[in-house]
């Protein structure tokens, strides 16, 4: 079913018509940047006011008291929470902590066993950190990306390789223990050396976790554009998924086995946010373009601050592309999701969630992948094989089609 977009104030999504049914996790979206980075496709905008931040600080809580009038309490107990952007931590002070005081008067929040927020390395302070901790929140993430200034150059990052560790050591100075790096390879001009002088470089910060993307190419972003014009070359398969290989092996020497395609954490240190939504649970998001799911009804919200505002003003859902799923494309979608998780997709939980049995409604595409040596199928689940994860995509695309 295609998406059914809400192009209208005039037809918002009802709340009172979506599954009574808990959120596993609680997303914000935080659209403030100082400066748009080349290869990001985030909604996100620069240049704006003190005042129009705290204005919107007032709308998020507005538009998480829209919820909270509509909802019993026990189905608005997240468990986990992230702040995501953008750059949350270009909130000011009294601004974010205003709405880490708020929050919980709206849901609640006794459940609660992780909860990230994203701090920008170039801009982080000992009492931003601070702040962040005495309100609850347990986890930060930082995108380092690069510690090889050219490269941070030509992903149009502006903070020095330098500002990560002092930014780790201000998080941990404040009492953070769970702290996550992110790191992108396949940059143009990038080479095995420096990717594993940036590798070498985050595992002497002794995190847990590290994320670790290859290079994409979003439409429309400056680097797209680059590369469409040859003002860039984007490295070519061979040497990403070579650099792929090279950084799971050396990652599970180090300790930090890979959990999932791209992240990679410590046993009990993997991104419990992210693991609700690689096995499909109950999600709800607040601010421009945030995205949510309850029960295989999904939607995002308005990617524009001002529809946004003026939705939230005018005490409706701001959502757009609304979808329901039948339970053939959740179980489609859910399969893509876990085959992306080193533990794979796991049939009793797949059957707990879907109430289908894998092994049955897969049996086609299992037959057909069962003589490539992409897969491995045991008694508990299915998993991608060595050879599997370096087409990983086309081999989850497999799966979105149960009928098939």
């Amino acid at each position: 079913m295609p998406p059914i977009a809400l192009s209208s104030p005039a037809k918002p999504l009802d709340i009172t018509t979506l599954p009574r049914a808990p959120i596993h996790g609680l997303s914000i979206h935080i659209p403030f940047c100082f400066h748009k980075c080349h290869y990001c496709d985030f909604y996100s905008i620069t240049r704006q006011t003190p005042d129009r931040m705290d204005r919107f600080v007032d709308l998020l809580l507005a538009e998480a008291a829209q919820w909270q009038q509509h909802r019993p309490p026990d189905l608005l107990r997240p468990q986990t929470i992230f702040f995501g952007g953008g750059t949350p931590s270009l909130l000011p002070l009294d601004s974010m902590s205003r709405l880490l005081t708020e929050l919980p008067r709206r849901f609640d929040l006794s459940d609660i066993n992780e909860w990230t927020v994203e701090v920008n390395p170039a801009t982080a302070s000992l009492e931003y950190c601070q702040m962040l901790k005495s309100h609850g929140v347990t986890r930060i993430s930082m995108g380092a990306q690069s510690f090889n200034p050219a490269e941070l150059s030509t992903l149009e990052r502006h903070h020095d390789p330098d500002d990560v560790p002092r930014s780790i050591n201000l998080a941990r100075q404040s009492g953070f223990d769970r702290l996550n790096v992110d790191l992108i390879y396949a940059v143009p001009g990038q080479t095995h050396s420096t990717w594993s002088d940036s590798l070498d470089r985050a595992l002497a910060l002794n995190i847990a976790h590290l994320s670790c993307y290859a290079l994409t190419y979003e439409p429309n972003t400056p680097m797209a554009v680059k590369k469409r014009l040859g003002v860039i070359r984007a490295t070519d398969d061979d040497t990403e998924l070579e650099m792929m290989r090279r950084t799971r092996a050396r990652l599970t020497a180090a300790g930090l086995p890979p959990y999932e395609i791209s992240n990679y954490s410590s046993p009990g240190q993997e991104c419990r946010h992210n693991l609700m939504y690689w096995t499909g649970g109950n999600y709800l998001g607040l601010g421009p373009s945030a995205a949510s799911h309850l029960e295989g009804r999904r939607w995002k919200n308005r990617p524009h601050l001002g529809e946004w505002e003026r939705s939230v003003s005018s005490d409706n859902l701001p959502a757009t592309d609304v979808e329901s799923l039948t339970p053939l494309q959740r179980a489609g979608e859910l399969a893509m999701l876990m085959l992306r998780l080193t533990t794979g997709l796991n049939f009793s939980a797949f059957s707990t969630r879907t109430g289908y049995d894998p092994q049955n409604l897969f049996a086609p595409v299992l037959e057909r992948l069962a003589k490539t040596g992409l897969i491995h199928v045991d008694k508990d689940a299915i998993r991608l094989s060595d050879s599997g994860i370096a087409v990983a995509d086309a081999i989850s695309a497999e799966f979105l089609d149960p009928k098939n």
